[in-house]
């Protein structure tokens, strides 16, 4: 993966406490193996975010700028990591769906995986889109007037989804492929 050098790109990782501890820690490895600067940002002061780790909490990732700091113009994509919890508090946040939004209407490329695209409905972002998620969303998604399919990666423009923890490898590389295009 780190044959695509991110050097000089900068990444939001949005998320907050329930973040599915695999998406979020190992995306943000591999982009920062591939070069990239990847900011974790999350509402409020927390100066650390909490994961779900599978069936229970699992370990605090550090903050590094506050939701009402961010400005999407400072980075070159977006990553919407899943887990129910943390999507579930992210869509009902005007601040983040703002953000998303922003990045959505900018063209630049945002991932979001497993439940995250239920952020993507809240900002309005998926209506004639296709993509794919946790199977519970395939309703969800639809609902909002997105073409989901079953598969591992679904790049749409600048939308890419991906549906699970195993699909991981593949979503990161095809954020990395998209930002060194």
């Amino acid at each position: 993966m780190a044959a695509k050098r991110l050097d000089g790109r900068r990444i939001a990782v949005l998320a907050t406490d329930g973040f599915e501890q695999s998406e979020l820690t190992e995306p943000k490895r591999l982009l920062e193996e591939a070069g990239a600067k990847v900011d974790v940002i999350a509402p409020g002061d927390a100066k650390q975010i909490k994961g779900w780790d599978k069936k229970d909490w699992g370990k605090s990732v550090p903050v590094d700028v506050a939701l009402d700091k961010a400005d999407a113009g400072q980075y070159d994509a977006l990553v919407l990591p899943g887990g129910v919890i943390n999507p579930d508090h992210l869509r009902m946040d005007e601040k983040a769906v703002g953000l998303v939004k922003a990045f959505g209407e900018s063209g630049k490329p945002l991932a979001a995986i497993c439940h995250g695209p239920w952020t993507l409905i809240n900002a309005g972002l998926v209506k004639g889109k296709k993509v794919t998620s946790w199977p519970s969303l395939k309703t969800d998604l639809g609902n909002a007037g997105a073409n989901w399919e079953d598969s591992q990666v679904v790049q749409d423009g600048n939308l890419i989804t991906s549906r699970k923890p195993d699909d991981i490898p593949a979503f990161t590389e095809t954020l990395i492929k998209a930002l060194a295009a």
